[in-house]
Formats: C-alpha cells, structure tokens, sequence
C-alpha cells in the first residue's frame, strides 16, 4: 500500500498560483537590484561534496545537511547554503579573476531543520557576494545594497540590526576556557540564556573581561548603545566598537533611521566564520530573519585563495509569503479578454489570441465547448470580457 504518493517530505510544500506570483516577483526585484550594482550572476550545482561543507569555519554541521551517495560511493549533500560552493568556485574557475568581484546567486537551498521549527527545509535564497576590496568600502557597499533590498520589500514595519563578531572572540579569550567549555560560552552567548551565562561567568569574579561579556550580551538598541558599552569594553575593544558604530550613523544616512537597531550579543556559530560586521533584517509578517550577512575573511583561503569577503543573503520564500498575507492573495493577474470560440472558428480564435497578446494584453483562450461555461469561465478568472467568435458571431460580452 502506498502511504507517500499523495503527500510532500517534511520542510517541503508545493506553490500554486499567487504563491509562485510573489515568489517570482521578489525574484526579479532582487536580480533588478543586483544588476543594477554590477554584480554578476553565478549558479553552483544543486550537489556538492560533503568535503565542501566539512572544516571548521563551514558552520554547517552533519544534522543539518541532506547526504546521498554518487556512482563512486563519494558522499554528496544536497546545497545547504550559496556562500560556499561560491568560495569554491573562487578556487577553480575564479581563482585567476580581477578583484574585487561581484557577484550575486538565486537558487535553491535544502537544509534538514527541526521539525515544527517553522522553517522550510527547501527555499530559494538570494544574495550577493563581494569579494576582495577595501574592507571599509565594500562593507558599506553591501550594507547600502542590503538597505535597498530590505526598502524594497515594501513591508509596513522592518528592523535591521547590525553588531560585530569581533567582540565575542577579543574578550572570551582571556579567559583560558577549554574548547568545550567555549562552545558552550558561546551558544549561551548568541541564544541570550542569561542565567546560564552569568552562572558561567561568575566562576571569573572581578575579570574586566567576563563582566564585560556579561553586559554586552544585554546591550541592544538605538544608539544610546555604544555609549553603555564604552563604560564597560576595554580599550582593545574599542576601535571595534568605532567601526561599528561609523556603520549605524552611515545606514542612518541612508534613510533607514529609526529602522537601525544594534545587538552587541552577537557571536558567530563558529569562531572562524564571521569576521567582522554582521547584520540582520526583519519584516513584518515573519518572525525569523529574511536576511543575513556579514563579514568572512578567512572562508574563501580554506579553498586556495587568500582574499577578504563579505555579503548577505535573503530567504525568498519568507519574504514572498509576507507579500503574499499583506496583498490578500490577489498577485496572479486575471487576464483582460477570455475567447471562445465555436468547432469552426477554433483557429481564428487562437490567431486573435496572439494578436491580442502581442498588443501587450493577457488574452486566454478557452478550452470549453460550450458557450456558457465559457462565460462562467471567464468570471472566475476574473476577466473584464469574453469575446465570442462562431460563424453568426463576432462579439464581446462585458462581464462585470
């Protein structure tokens, strides 16, 4: 008994419609702001080498992939993320290419999250990538197109946030903890779970350092921000928070004031993947981050070329899904004129179709054999007339 056929995995869902509508739509609108900057499209393959995935600043740990074997028993995964097959790319085809490079990607991701997480396990992810450059200068390249894509999702509230990853990393190494106990700094760190945190950190009584962590897992908010943290970072960490905050007032200057927010909290998954800035953006109607970024400067020597990144990417499919709740599903459009024709005029219908369609209208033929369907037809396709065609009739019947 088949107990699957009717039915999609886990994490994934078919789109119909007005989905497949607004999911195209933020598409294009992304690809048109790409170009528009000069970056350049690439597309990687949908499999890739678990070996692609597999070193310490490749975040990505086995759980979260989808594995397979090819016809020599090599393990594949399925593409859980763009940014790395992209580094690899810079250390094959790329690896003689001018830099700095632009580049940007729309393709598919397939990542095994918990069940019940709300996540898709399959979605289309967009972003771009810079790579080499003056690092000043192309983080505030990618952060400026970042403001544009999040301005263009039109959404009624959003929220982008930015921190650094630098923190974590200069103020946690003072405090000789072992590799374990470093993670598990960390994941209390990131997650904000303060009273493990504290707890942790209360064993350095009277350490600069651990108070200083303590506190800068608490900072977030406007730019009343960095003022706290001065009071508590050390000198060494300072100039971080300059850069940082140079960063706030600049996206500020782009017409996003009082969308900027600063999370201090923020450390990477690992301690060799983000760099430098990183950042997220929110938008009504998703709970989850639609876009993240940030800086990588060591990924890319991890396949054979030594130069300084940073990018971002966006998750298409939340960002459509909010469209979709804020425009009430009316995306697809309903075509200007429905034509039906009777056994003897079926070519001249479908000859006035093209004729119809290469004016720029949305003109549909329909496949019924009879008339009256047709016009009931036409009605729930939402079309303004129906043009009538048979050997005693010419004509168009206006449907609303």
């Amino acid at each position: 008994m088949k107990k699957y056929d009717l039915l999609t995995p886990e994490g994934t869902r078919d789109l119909i419609f007005d989905e497949c509508a607004a999911l195209r739509s933020v598409g294009e609108k992304l690809r048109q702001i790409y170009t528009s900057h000069g970056y350049s499209e690439v597309i990687t393959p949908g499999l890739e080498f678990f070996d692609v995935f597999n070193n310490k600043s490749r975040h990505y740990s086995q759980e979260v992939l989808y594995k397979l074997t090819d016809g020599k028993g090599r393990i594949m995964v399925l593409r859980p993320d763009s940014t790395m097959p992209i580094a690899r790319l810079m250390g094959t085809r790329l690896r003689t290419a001018t830099l700095p490079l632009k580049l940007f990607y729309n393709q598919t991701i397939y990542r095994a999250n918990p069940k019940e997480s709300g996540r898709d396990d399959e979605f289309f992810q967009s972003g771009v990538e810079l790579i080499g450059g003056d690092v000043m200068r192309s983080d505030m390249e990618v952060l400026s197109i970042a403001a544009e894509v999040m301005q263009s999702f039109d959404a009624a509230e959003q929220r982008f946030e930015i921190g650094d990853s630098g923190f974590f990393p200069l103020l946690s190494s003072k405090l000789g903890l072992k590799e374990q106990e470093l993670d598990d700094l960390r994941e209390y760190f990131i997650s904000k779970n303060y009273p493990a945190l504290d707890e942790m950190l209360s064993r350095f009584g009277g350490n600069t350092d651990a108070e200083a962590l303590a506190k800068m897992s608490r900072l977030f908010g406007g730019k009343e921000v960095f003022a706290e943290a001065r009071k508590v970072l050390p000198e060494g960490a300072k100039p971080i928070l300059d850069r940082l905050e140079k960063v706030f007032d600049s996206l500020c200057g782009l017409g996003m004031s009082g969308e900027v927010t600063v999370d201090l909290g923020f450390a990477g998954k690992t301690e060799d993947y983000y760099t430098g800035i990183v950042f997220k953006g929110y938008i009504e109607g998703y709970g989850m981050p639609v876009l993240t970024g940030g800086r990588y400067d060591r990924l890319i020597a991890d396949f054979g070329v030594d130069t300084p990144a940073t990018g971002f990417a966006v998750n298409e499919n939340a960002v459509a899904d909010a469209l979709l709740k804020r425009s009430g599903g009316m995306l697809t459009p309903a075509p200007d004129v429905v034509i039906w024709a009777d056994d003897d005029n079926i070519v001249n219908a479908i000859k006035y179709c093209r004729e119809l369609i290469s004016k720029g209208l949305t003109a549909e033929y329909a496949d019924l054999a009879d008339r009256d369907a047709a016009r009931e037809y036409a009605k729930t396709r939402g079309a303004k007339t129906l043009r009538v065609m048979t050997t005693t009739d010419n004509m168009e019947e206006p449907l609303e």
